[in-house]
């Protein structure tokens, strides 16, 4: 396997050959669409920056007014997650209010759990398990 080497930040990274990377712009625009985003889903600041890897009320603040930063790979990645989120429940619900409502709704197969309360957990790997969920029951 070829790698490729990227900059993340101050240090270079060696991904896969073909490894798609998200752009300064990209990230900045995925960051614009993902505080809309929790607007419709109507999440607390506080919960939108767990989701959000853990940045800061203020720095949540700025992205609102439209002042976003650099970000490092990982926020860009979450960012890309949440937007599969996003169009999966686009997708899946036709009427566009429940799929906003969808994420506060207690689901069986989390046992019981809302979807929200697994992304609140705030790892990289729970908001995976609800992308790929939305991916496997839409098909």
């Amino acid at each position: 396997m070829q790698f490729q080497q990227v900059h993340s930040g101050k240090r270079a990274v060696a991904l896969p050959q073909g490894t798609f990377q998200i752009t300064d712009s990209e990230a900045e625009a995925g960051a614009r669409f993902a505080v809309k985003v929790f607007e419709l889903w109507n999440l607390t600041d506080t919960e939108s920056c767990v989701l959000l890897g853990g940045i800061g009320n203020r720095t949540y603040a700025r992205w609102k007014k439209g002042h976003i930063g650099p970000m490092d790979m990982d926020r860009k990645m979450r960012l890309s997650i949440l937007a599969g989120i996003h169009k999966g429940l686009k997708y899946l619900f036709t009427e566009k209010q429940r799929g906003y409502d969808w994420i506060k709704m207690p689901n069986a197969h989390f046992d019981g759990a809302r979807p929200l309360d697994i992304l609140l957990n705030g790892r990289m790997t729970d908001l995976m398990a609800i992308r790929d969920y939305l991916d496997a029951i839409r098909g």
